[in-house]
Parts: structure tokens; C-alpha cells; sequence
């Protein structure tokens, strides 16, 4: 009876183990329940004016690589975006000196990132059948550095 207690709780404890080393996975800080960094807007296909622009400062203190870029965050969003689609292109980028990231939450609960598709060291990412709904968005930063930067949001690539 003991061997059985004593393999039961070195099963238990490696199975705890087990759960809390592989289990989970790494843990969410980004939060798209919060309030916004620099506020929200709702805008609805063929908006003017078009570009949106919005002063954002870039960075946090969370490294995340959810979407695939490896990024420094906040944990609330930048911005939040709640739009209307119609037959147009949805794009959102950085315009910023220093080398700025994008972590956008889609309304279907994706999250797409981006580092320097907008040329030089701005990030851009294009929604070509963007969908109606929520868009959080994050500026992030590749170093552990804030830039003032601008979060543009348009539909003309």
C-alpha cells in the first residue's frame, strides 16, 4: 500500500510538473478589455478624412511575439478601431523615426503583427477583405525604447 501512495504522488507531482513547464503555454498580458492608450474611433468604409491619423508613443513594458513579431508593448491597447468594412482595403501603420512594431487583435480574435512592411523601420499591415468589427491595436517598439510616432489608419495602400 505504501509503494501504491508513494508512485500515486510522484505520478500527481509529475503531472503538476508537466502541466505548469509545457501546460499553458506562455501568458497573454496584452488586454484589449482595457482602456485604450490614446483613445478610439469609429469609422465606416469611404471615411474622411482619409488617412486617420492618431499621436501615438510606441512601447511598453511587455515582450510578446504574439503574431510572430518579437515586440516590446503595452499592455493595454494604443488604439482601438471599430469599423464598418465596405469593399475597400483596411491599412494601418506607424509613421515613426525609430524602429516601431504593429500588434493588431482582429475582430475574430487574430492577431497580426508586423515590423517593417511600410518601408525603412514603419511597420504596415493591410486587411485587402478587412472585416467589420473591433480592431486593438498595439505600437510597439523592437528595442526597449518609446518613440513618439504616428498610428495612421487608411484605405488607400
Amino acid at each position: 500500500m505504501k509503494l501504491f501512495t508513494r508512485v500515486s504522488t510522484l505520478a500527481c507531482f509529475g503531472a503538476a510538473v508537466a502541466l505548469v513547464w509545457f501546460g499553458a503555454g506562455p501568458v497573454q498580458s496584452q488586454n484589449p478589455s482595457l482602456k485604450a492608450n490614446f483613445g478610439a474611433v469609429r469609422l465606416s468604409s469611404g471615411f474622411t478624412p482619409d488617412p486617420y491619423k492618431v499621436a501615438v508613443v510606441s512601447g511598453g513594458a511587455t515582450r510578446t511575439d504574439l503574431g510572430g513579431v518579437r515586440t516590446w508593448v503595452s499592455n493595454a491597447p494604443d488604439f482601438k478601431l471599430t469599423y464598418d468594412a465596405g469593399s475597400l482595403p483596411l491599412v494601418i501603420r506607424v509613421d515613426a523615426p525609430g524602429d516601431t512594431t504593429l500588434l493588431v487583435n482582429t475582430p475574430d480574435g487574430r492577431w497580426v503583427a508586423d515590423d517593417d512592411s511600410g518601408g525603412s523601420l514603419n511597420p504596415k499591415v493591410v486587411f485587402n477583405n478587412p472585416q467589420s468589427g473591433r480592431y486593438d491595436i498595439w505600437v510597439g517598439t523592437v528595442t526597449k525604447k518609446n518613440e513618439k510616432g504616428t498610428l495612421v489608419i487608411s484605405e488607400v495602400r
